[in-house]
Order: C-alpha cells, then structure tokens, then sequence
C-alpha cells in the first residue's frame, strides 16, 4: 500500500508541469542545456554519417536540427522516426537516440540495432530503459529534466542536439543558446500577446483544418504545430511545403475550402517568396481564410521564437474548445494494444 501511494504522488507530482507553465517556464530548458551540457569529445572526421533517431515530441528535435544544420554539416544527416536505421548505418556511423519516457519501442529498437551495427551512440533520455542500456553499455548520455510532457520538451530537445553537432563542427553553440535564453526572457510578454492575435485570428473558424504551407527553412516548425494541434487541441492540421507543393497541391485550391491556412516561410529565396505571393492571391480570390506570417530572418533564435509562438497557439485552441491538454487517450490505448499483442506473441 505504500508503494501504491508513492508511485501515485509521484504521477500527481510529475503531471502539475501543465503545458502552460512548461511555457511560462520555457528558459528552464535552456539553463538545463547550458547546466547540464558535457563535452562528448568526438570529432567529425570519425564519421560518414550521423542518424537521428526518436519519434514524437522526442523525435521533433531531430527534425529540427536536420533542417537547421542542412548547409552547415558537411556530413549527410538522416532522421529516423521508425523501427529500424538504414542499411548504411555501420561503424562510422553517430546515432543520436532521444526517448524522453526511455521505453518508446522503436528508438529501444534503433539502439538494438546501433550496437549491432557497431555505430557510435549518443542518448539523450530522462530515464526508462534506454537509461538502463547506455549505463550498462558506458555511452555518452544526456539526462533529460524530469516532470515535462515529452512533446513540451523541444527546448531541451534541439538545444542538447545542436549542442552536440555544434561540438562535432568546432562551433560553439552555447553563446547562442544563451542568447535564445536571455531573448526570451526578455520577450516572453510580447511572444504570449503574438499568440493570442494568432488564436483571435482563428477563433471564429476554429473547427476547421489547419493547413500550414511552408519553405524548406520553416517545414519542420510547420510540423511541429500540426504535432501540437494534433495532440494538444484534438485538430486536424496538415503541412505542405514549396516549391513542391507548387507542382501538385495548389490544383486542389480550386474553391473557398474549409480550411484554416497558415503561410509560414522566411526571405532566404527570392523564388519561392513569389510562389508564396501569388499563392496567398490565388487563395484570396476565393476569400479563403489565410495568415501570412513570413519570417524576417531563419536563425536558430526565429525556429525557437516560431515554435514558442505556436505552441502557446495549440494551448488556447485547445482550452477554447474544452480538450484535454494533458492526455492523449486513443495514443495510450494504442500503446495498451501493442502490448498485449507482444504478450499474445510471445
């Protein structure tokens, strides 16, 4: 009974972070990154490759870094969001896993075959199983702030891997991450009033579909929200990006549709700027429901601030239509029927 009433206090202790004061709170994931960060003294000219493996709130970071790092690496970087790494995973080969719970099953099953693929391994984790496997096997690890809901973690997320990549390229990250940190504590009104006009914005429509047209510079953040409408607000949300979209879905804008666009894309090309353009002209013709929000510069500081602004975004939306931020039931039940089908199988 003991036991019993400890393990539910310590369930009532971690779910009090609500999503909203994870927001309040933002800069503590920075000062964890700042705080906690330790060299992993690897080099870049040890590697053919880098893989990073996670899903979920524990896998957008990845996502993120890719993008971020994609004219800066000279190493090609591949993101894995599934059971098994690609065949050219090998010994010169880094693998970043990221479970913030430790016990999701297919990161569990990219660190299998890591270490059977003789790869270089790095963890980032608060705790579970995978803790468990790269204390036994001595990797480099990462520990995670405790007490977060995993897809509120981003902070921590994507400063520990830039950190990490940055280290690999001789470059320095932590001035910068220190900059995003003191950016925010001084905006963080300004980053809660943009929100709310983007909630007011969308308030009337609310129901509708999100779709979010985005560059290649802004697409991961793009994802990112629809990941947070999706689990937090219980809404569709939906992400197609140019120029491809251009050669394909801009057919299907043939009508006022019921949609809430989203058009989220920096200055960095001339070109696709324009297909930005005449594709918020086109839309309009219709008097489709459009938000142009083009970014003045793609810096690692403007993901964070976009992501920041979006999530606080999911959270009104969430509690003006009365949804469960905290839990994701159908994802739980989901994860109940795997594991009784492994019990059945074995």
């Amino acid at each position: 009974m003991n036991l019993f009433i400890f393990a539910a206090t310590k369930v009532l202790r971690i779910i009090m972070i609500t999503h909203e004061s994870s927001l309040d709170n933002f800069t503590e994931q920075f000062d964890f990154v700042l705080n906690n960060y330790s060299n992993h003294g690897m080099s870049i000219s040890e590697f053919e490759n880098i893989i990073l493996g996670g899903l979920g709130g524990s896998g957008i970071g990845a996502v993120l870094a890719k993008n971020w790092f994609y004219d800066k690496c000279p190493l090609p970087i591949e993101t894995v969001a599934d059971y098994h790494l690609p065949k050219f995973a090998n010994n010169r080969s880094l693998v970043i896993l990221n479970s913030y719970s430790g016990n999701t099953e297919e990161t569990l099953q990219l660190f299998s075959e890591a270490k059977a693929a003789g790869c270089s391994i790095i963890i980032l984790t608060g705790g579970g199983k995978l803790k468990e496997l790269a204390t036994i096997h001595h990797l480099k690890t990462y520990d995670l702030k405790g007490g977060y809901q995993p897809r509120m973690t981003v902070g921590m997320g994507l400063g520990f891997i830039s950190m990490i990549l940055g280290e690999l390229l001789e470059d320095d990250q932590q001035p910068v991450i220190r900059a995003i940190r003191d950016y925010f504590e001084e905006n963080r009104n300004r980053q809660k009033e943009s929100a709310t006009q983007i909630f007011d914005f969308f308030k009337k429509t609310i129901r509708k579909k999100f779709v979010i047209v985005a560059d290649r510079e802004f697409a991961p953040v793009a994802i990112r929200f629809t990941q947070q409408l999706q689990e937090n607000s219980k809404l569709e949300g939906f992400v197609n990006i140019l120029p491809e979209a251009n050669h394909n879905a801009i057919e299907s804008y043939t009508d006022r549709m019921d949609t809430n666009f989203i058009m989220l894309y920096s200055n960095n090309n001339e070109r696709v700027s324009a297909r930005f353009d005449f594709l918020i002209s086109h839309l309009e013709l219709e008097n489709n429901i459009i938000l142009p929000m083009q970014i003045p510069s793609f810096t690692l500081q403007s993901i964070f601030d976009v992501i920041y602004r979006l999530d606080w975004v999911s959270v009104m939306l969430a509690n003006e239509l009365g949804s469960d931020l905290m839990n994701v039931p159908i994802i739980m039940n989901l994860k109940g029927f795997l594991s009784d089908l492994e019990i059945t199988e074995g």
